[in-house]
């Protein structure tokens, strides 16, 4: 490491193969011929340039004001790449990650707005959410109505067939795994992860879960209950009557006084379950031949609408094995992943694995040794911390281990989900103690700031729904940062000048700030709101004659588009409260220097003709 001791030379990378063109699909170019090269022996490549990342509704009501937006001549040349969020699919909760089918949301998306991206040169890049799909699937819908007749009656995990012979049946109807196995189980909320569903035969089975749940009993009408065996037509009123006021006063159904009536209380609960409603993302069985037709078919899919680069969506949840944890066991997470690459590198595609898991663990240093790009999840909390203490001590040394190990990186400040926290911490694994990039202490410190910024937190849960760490902390950048514009442009000129390919949340972009009425709105599950806000065209244009605002984006063209960046990157020795960062590539020259106290810092750019200019945020 060369930050701070004297003698050694600067640091040097020789990156990852450019692109001949900021727009040129790298990714495209990865099909190979199984029989001639193995797959591990060669790294998925990336296009370069900087991404830009929203929902297709962020930035007014549809996808086409947003390409509105790009094509405005203040963004002209900014990015190269979009990340669309998968409301750009059908989907029903979970702001788009419960997938019902991976069409066109024609409400939000339509073919001539990807045309007019394309027209811009920007490439794209979607989400294949690999571990679960929304209980209104059509695969999931049909195993409702036909039940063990379903052609999808394996699509899913049976939670009680998954644990025959590793537990004991309950008194509610499901296996409770023996407390090996449960002590094993990484928990997203709290409880068993299962949701329990009416087959056709009046059966209840449990089906895993690891995600959102909910279970509604909607309103009934009288012909509803002219379903039960003797009620009549004014019996069914009055049933109809009785029943949606127990509902509307959240009230027990099993409390229904039916006394007078030509049917029992256990009638009217039959109804109610047959009637009864379901929200929620059911895990998908990846022992199922099906399922693994069903990535082909939506890998084909996300091809033809133009995607260069997919993000696998809570990949490491995939692979479950009775006695493993369910969260990246191994090698059965590796198999899988190999298989899906194979399978995008047939469609043209790169595959981005996306993963949340303590520095300590390194599953990040695995993930990137099997040739995979990972994304850059500890920098949001490195730079945080980098400028509330002032110090460039821990952000080096990420960057001498990006630099190191060659790893391939997508990373970011903010993004559609909180600021990660965990993923600092160090971890014991197999009894010995591996650090974290930050210690303990220093990671609570960073909490503890951002929630006295206006952050919110998520909690992850053990298998008795005990509240066991934080998950991350919900806020936007700008907010995390106290809301200093002064910060917020030395954050964004750090992530530019950091190996890998940058990644800009809209919000960030225009300096967002928390919403509290929509975290607020969204109750239990509405922290992640706090960071979603839709800007209005309004909102736009006044964001557009903001400082930093525009300083940003002067920023970002520069990475766009100086060769500088397909370079080698130098790590110039300072004082620990600075930074010193310069790329170069033949003549081309880009230079961070950059105060971590005050906040200062300047941008020098030299071309190949010797012309050089100077960009000074003081």
């Amino acid at each position: 490491m060369t930050d701070n001791r004297a003698g050694n030379s600067p640091l040097q990378i020789d990156p990852y193969t450019p692109a001949t063109s900021p727009y040129e699909p790298l990714a495209r170019l990865n099909h190979m011929s199984e029989t001639t090269e193995k797959p591990e022996s060669r790294p998925d490549l990336l296009p370069r340039g900087v991404m830009f990342n929203a929902y297709p509704d962020s930035i007014g009501r549809n996808l086409a004001d947003t390409v509105e937006v790009l094509q405005k001549p203040e963004l002209e040349g900014a990015f190269s790449l979009f990340y669309i969020l998968p409301t750009f699919f059908h989907s029903d909760l979970d702001r788009g990650f419960s997938v019902i089918d991976y069409d066109f949301n024609e409400e939000l998306v339509s073919v001539q707005d990807l045309e007019a991206i394309r027209a811009l040169g920007v490439g794209l890049k979607f989400d294949l959410v690999l571990n679960h799909l929304s209980v209104g699937s059509p695969q999931f819908q049909d195993l409702l109505r036909h039940g063990d007749d379903s052609d999808y009656r394996d699509f899913f995990i049976d939670w009680n067939e998954f644990w025959r012979g590793e537990g004991e049946m309950g008194d509610d109807g499901h296996v409770v795994p023996k407390k090996s196995h449960l002590d094993k189980l990484f928990m997203r909320k709290p409880g068993l992860p299962i949701l329990n569903v009416r087959f056709p035969d009046g059966t209840e089975r449990p089906y895993w879960n690891t995600f959102y749940q909910e279970v509604r009993y909607p309103e009934l009408a009288p012909e509803d209950f002219l379903e039960i065996e003797g009620v009549d037509h004014g019996q069914a009123v009055r049933l109809a009557v009785l029943y949606n006021e127990v509902l509307d006063a959240n009230g027990e159904l099993s409390e229904l006084d039916v006394e007078g009536f030509s049917c029992s209380q256990a009638d009217v609960l039959a109804l109610a379950n047959r009637k009864r409603q379901y929200l929620g993302q059911m895990d998908l069985n990846a022992e199922s031949a099906g399922v693994w037709e069903f990535y082909d078919e939506t890998l084909r899919k996300l091809s033809e609408y133009g995607a260069e680069l997919v993000r696998l969506d809570a990949f490491a949840y995939l692979h479950k094995q009775p006695g493993e944890t369910n969260f990246f066991n191994k090698p059965g997470t590796w198999e899988y992943l190999e298989r899906l690459r194979r399978l995008a590198r047939t469609h043209g595609l790169t595959l981005l694995p996306e993963i949340h898991s303590e520095y300590g663990t390194g599953l990040h240093e695995e993930v990137a040794g099997e040739g995979f790009p990972i994304y850059d999840f500890f920098l949001p909390g490195l730079v945080i911390d980098a400028l509330d203490r002032g110090t460039n001590v821990h952000l080096l040394r990420w960057i001498d281990e990006l630099v190191s190990n060659r790893i391939l990186t997508i990373n970011m400040l903010g993004c559609h989900d909180g600021i990660p926290v965990l993923d600092l911490a160090g971890k014991r694994v197999d009894g010995v103690w591996h650090e974290g990039l930050l210690s303990p202490e220093q990671i609570d410190v960073i909490i503890d700031r951002i929630l006295e910024r206006g952050g919110r937190v998520k909690n992850l849960y053990g298998a008795d729904g005990t509240k066991i760490s934080y998950y991350q902390v919900n806020a936007t950048f700008f907010s995390a940062l106290g809301e200093d514009e002064r910060r917020l442009r030395l954050a964004r000129a750090i992530q530019l000048f950091m190996p890998g390919i940058p990644q800009v949340w809209y919000l960030d972009l225009f300096a967002g700030t928390n919403n509290y009425e929509a975290a607020d709105r969204g109750g239990t599950g509405g922290h992640k709101e706090i960071n979603r806000t839709t800007l209005d065209m309004e909102a736009i244009e006044s964001g557009l004659r903001r400082s930093v605002v525009r300083d940003q984006i002067q920023l970002i063209r520069l990475r766009n588009n100086s060769p500088a960046f397909d370079g080698e990157l130098t790590v110039h020795d300072s004082p620990e409260q600075e930074l010193h960062l310069t790329w170069t590539n033949g003549g081309n020259l880009a230079t961070l220097k950059a105060n971590l106290v005050d906040f200062g810092f300047s941008v020098t750019q030299r071309d190949e003709s010797g012309q050089e200019r100077v960009l000074s945020y003081d």
